[in-house]
């Protein structure tokens, strides 16, 4: 009964992964329906508004480095739907790219990481987001981000 206290519009099961690499993309899919989430694939912008205004899901995953679904606009598209502006947004990108890192920032997404750690603690960050905690280790990451 206490999860009811933390439902509201949202599908808490529910993540949007904005990924187009199916290698990718398959790998995020099963490593999240293992621990119970429920997947929804976005591949265009068009995907990513209906699905994310149809399911309102718990949170969104977006690879800022994909060449076919443009990440920035995704996020104006999240960030402009105020059902949707306040959903965690989990993003990865390489390493290197400092600029898209702070790009994400400023436009709002919640947390993101490189590549690597997001393939390494995938489960673990999707966990952190939904349940809020993303906050108390945010700092150290983003530390991390920019040297």
């Amino acid at each position: 009964m206490n999860q009811m206290n933390q439902i509201d519009q949202t599908d808490q099961k529910t993540i949007l992964v904005g990924v187009t690499d199916i290698f990718f993309y398959t790998k995020v899919r099963d490593a999240l329906m293992s621990k119970g989430y429920r997947i929804e694939r976005a591949r265009t912008q068009q995907d990513i508004a209906e699905k994310a205004s149809a399911t309102i899901p718990s949170a969104f995953i977006l690879n800022m480095n994909d060449g076919t679904l443009n990440a920035f606009q995704a996020l104006e598209t999240l960030k402009a739907d105020a059902r949707l502006k306040t959903i965690p947004i989990l993003a990865f990108a390489n390493h290197e790219e400092v600029d898209t890192f702070n790009r994400a920032r400023a436009m709002g997404v919640t947390k993101i990481v490189s590549r690597n750690e997001f393939s390494a603690r995938l489960r673990d960050l999707v966990e952190e987001m939904i349940s809020g905690q993303h906050s108390a280790i945010s700092s150290q990451v983003n530390q991390k981000a920019d040297r």
